[in-house]
């Protein structure tokens, strides 16, 4: 099983083809090397076939064979995590895999424009310690070693770290600017809302669907109401909790009891309805800047001091008056509490969930809202600190579950296929996901991300999606590194009453006794096994 673009992220062997293999060299290759490129997208003039074209032809003025390529496409240089193409290289030099005795890159740049210039440094060394050395090609020095060279090498990796800096600050301009004349800077409409795209005059060009985004650079976005519908189920949700006094909790309820879903057509809870009762947009206000992650170095959440606001620039739904009541009333649930009241039930749901977040805190009836512990201690970081507390800020996570979404649509076709194979009739909803086979039961395809512990053991937490009922969830475990199946567990319906579900190596009997090695001899189980009989 590969993932979509493996072929260019993990190291291929070169193409002779496209003239990799130089035999047309002025003399006969005395050396081999790997070439690495990268492209970040906002450098579209180092586009990876014009640094490629130029390290062929320094490879070619000396002799250098090149056998082999690795390449990152649309990759920040600012971090390590997400390129995959330099880790493999970093793990083949390593393990004594790599078949080159160099590593050509365009320039210092090229290698990444890492905030700390010793970091980029590290990965040069761990090359150059398994006998591999970089070499910059449209560098003005040789990076052969001498303090010249080693001088202007560190002047360049900190320059390239520098240009990020400075271009995060002119982006961060030109983005308040646009917030400030109403423009949405990214993020989904929400619940009851929608995203208008416009051009420069300001007249529309039609709605935004989920996962689409503009294609010409001075067209802008902006909010407008949603259908109908959901607008008043918006002005529902305001009325119940301003005028009748109900909880975000019983709305919530409501709302699941009469079949309504949010906007990503899940159950309703406490936190998705307390985020509609605490958001700007709904009275048309622009909000933005409530986190950042400048320079993929932290994520945090900034104070409201640092927010950039601009009033009345949608058309709003809701009611000024109505929003302000509801801002009173869930501010006065936490003037009720003294300091050490609040930190007592944020260390109490802490002890329970074992970690804390914005949303942790939002859907806990027994807590103040987030918004609350930012008001009153500054930030949610102080919050967590007064508490003892140390957030995770290991933030991999992120970019492997961008991974494994883009391994999930992979995953799903394999299973149709083996299922074809084994002579079932397939079909798949489009909106759910869920595969429907022989007209008998439905199956739920589950990836569950491989976590590994302070203590070295592997851990993966399962979540069930309640609302789809499928008659079979199929969990793929992932293995270490989150690219490939380690193994499956089939999980029948009548047997998961939890919707969440932990797994260790090693399991209780009874739960690993659902665990296959492949989805070969997981589905002749469900072809030869009725339904009923899987409990």
């Amino acid at each position: 099983m590969h993932q979509k673009g493996e072929s260019s992220g993990q190291g291929d062997e070169v193409d002779e083809r496209r003239h990799y293999n130089t035999r047309e060299q002025m003399s006969a290759p005395t050396l081999r090397a790997a070439a690495y490129v990268r492209m970040s997208t906002e450098h579209q003039q180092y586009s990876t076939q014009n640094q490629l074209n130029a390290i062929q032809e320094y490879a070619l003025h000396r002799g250098i064979e090149i056998v082999k390529l690795y390449e990152d496409e649309g990759k920040s240089g600012l971090r390590l995590e997400g390129r995959d193409a330099l880790k493999q290289l970093l793990r083949d030099v390593e393990n004594g895999q790599a078949n080159f005795e160099l590593v050509l890159v365009y320039d210092v740049s090229r290698w990444g424009r890492f905030q700390d210039p010793d970091e980029s440094a590290s990965y040069e060394i761990r090359c150059k310690q398994g006998g591999v050395h970089v070499r910059y090609c449209a560098e003005q020095f040789e990076n052969d070693g001498s303090p010249v060279s080693s001088i202007i090498k560190s002047v360049k990796r900190t320059m390239a770290g520098e240009y990020s800096r400075e271009l995060g600050i002119k982006v961060f301009g030109g983005q308040s600017r646009l917030i400030s004349l109403g423009f949405r800077q990214g993020g989904s409409a929400g619940f009851g809302l929608r995203r208008q795209l416009i051009d420069v005059a300001g007249s529309p060009k039609g709605l935004l669907s989920r996962g689409e985004h503009k294609c010409i650079q001075t067209d802008r976005v902006i909010l407008v109401p949603g259908p109908e519908s959901e607008q008043n189920i918006v002005r529902f949700i305001y009325k119940k909790f301003v005028e009748e006094g109900r909880s975000e909790q019983e709305i919530a309820g409501l709302l699941n009891q009469q079949g309504i879903r949010t906007d990503l057509d899940r159950l309703w809870t406490r936190g998705t309805v307390h985020q509609i009762l605490i958001n700007e947009k709904y009275i048309g206000n622009n909000v933005w800047n409530r986190t950042s992650f400048k320079l993929k170095q932290e994520h945090v959440r900034n104070p409201c001091s640092e927010w950039i606001r601009a009033e009345g620039v949608f058309k709003p739904i809701v009611e000024y008056v109505l929003f302000v009541a509801a801002q009173s009333i869930i501010a006065s649930r936490s003037e009720r509490m003294s300091d050490d009241q609040m930190l007592d039930a944020l260390r109490k749901l802490f002890a329970r969930c074992g970690y804390l977040s914005g949303m942790v805190i939002d859907e806990s009836e027994d807590c103040p809202s987030s918004s609350a512990y930012q008001s009153r201690f500054g930030s949610l970081v102080r919050s967590y600190s007064l508490i003892g507390y140390q957030p995770n800020r290991d933030f991999r996570y992120v970019e492997e579950n961008r991974q494994l979404r883009t391994l999930y649509p992979l995953v799903v076709q394999g299973a149709i296929s083996n299922i074809r194979e084994l002579g079932g009739h397939v079909v798949i909803d489009a909106k759910t996901e869920l595969i429907t086979v022989n007209e008998e039961f439905t199956i739920s395809l589950v990836l569950s991300r491989c976590r590994i512990t302070p203590a070295g053991s592997l851990r993966w937490v399962v979540r069930f999606d309640s609302g789809l009922a499928p008659d079979i969830t199929v969990v793929v475990r992932m293995a270490v590194g989150n690219e490939l199946a380690l193994d499956y567990y089939l999980l029948p319906a009548m047997d998961m009453l939890v919707s969440r579900l932990r797994l260790a190596e090693r399991n209780e009997a009874g739960l690993d006794a659902y665990r296959f090695d492949n989805l070969d001899a997981l589905f002749h189980l469900a072809q030869r096994v009725p339904i009923r009989d899987l409990h």
